[in-house]
């Protein structure tokens, strides 16, 4: 109640809501392809492998969002060519970068005069501070992302569930394999200020895996993934504001509370379900 009367009284509450929301658009679309086709290590090593971009940005004065944005494409661009063509060190390379891309920021950020007191939003999101100037960002990333998936949808879907049979009917796998990892750098940018890049795998990977427990098509998983992330965003920005509580921090700890509750449930329902099919069967 603190925090619904607070809403209508603090612009800096209203527009952490609207990136919660935003955020959980992109993270819904893009997180079921992330779920499905198994990107949960490749979309960690993006969103580590940003903080290089972060810090050159910061370094040579531009704006570290520009610089995730910019160094998130070329690290997925890169991985996937890793995954592609270098099968059985696969692991070990995509690690390599992960952890290079974050000591070029360690670096950078070293080398850069005075306390970055934005860069530590970034690292952990702070989605109180976010500026309503990058709700427009948001707004363009998630409008890309829409555009881009609605264009591809059936070469994504293919790419995502058989990447063989993708390749038989003649499709351009590599191409569309390499357009999805661009599309999770760019959702990785737009859950930044929302979680952190610490905590953005979370946020990609749980409301999708939570739907994906209830429904059975890639088009309904992802209409609930983003109503789930639009309920932990708002739930957990609202459970953290009475008790001062770290917004970003609290959401993952809601998505991650609602995942453990989902999967048993999940479970019983099937179970109930096919209780009742073999005994209309019988």
């Amino acid at each position: 109640m603190a925090f619904l009367d607070a809403l209508g009284h603090y612009p800096f509450l209203q527009t952490a809501l609207a990136a919660g929301l935003l955020a959980s658009l992109g993270c819904g679309i893009v997180g079921s392809y992330v779920v499905v086709k198994r990107l949960g290590f490749l979309a960690g090593g993006i969103a580590h492998a940003v903080l290089g971009g972060m810090g050159a940005a910061l370094f040579f004065g531009y704006d570290p969002l520009g610089g995730a944005l910019l160094s998130a494409v070329v690290m997925a661009l890169l991985m996937g060519w890793v995954r592609l063509h270098w099968g059985a060190a696969e692991d070990t390379l995509i690690g390599a970068l992960w952890a290079v891309g974050m000591a070029v920021g360690v670096m950078f950020i070293a080398r850069t005069p005075g306390y970055q007191t934005d860069l530590m939003s970034y690292l952990f999101g702070n989605i109180l501070l976010i500026p309503p100037s990058d709700l427009w960002l948001m707004l363009a990333l998630d409008a890309v992302l829409v555009v881009a998936v609605a264009l591809f949808s059936k070469q994504l879907q293919a790419v995502a569930f058989d990447e063989e049979f993708a390749r038989l009917r003649g499709l351009p796998v590599t191409f569309f394999y390499l357009l999805l990892l661009c599309l999770v750098a760019v959702t990785v940018v737009l859950l930044i200020r929302v979680v952190g890049l610490i905590l953005v795998i979370a946020l990609l990977t749980l409301p999708a895996a939570i739907a994906g427990h209830y429904v059975q098509t890639l088009g309904r998983m992802m209409v609930v993934a983003v109503v789930v992330g639009a309920l932990l965003t708002s739930g957990g920005l609202a459970l953290s504001y009475a008790p001062d509580l770290p917004p970003g921090a609290t959401i993952i700890l809601l998505a991650g509370l609602a995942y453990v509750v989902s999967l048993p449930l999940s479970r019983a329902l099937l179970a109930r379900r096919n209780r009742r099919a073999a005994r209309g069967g019988n």
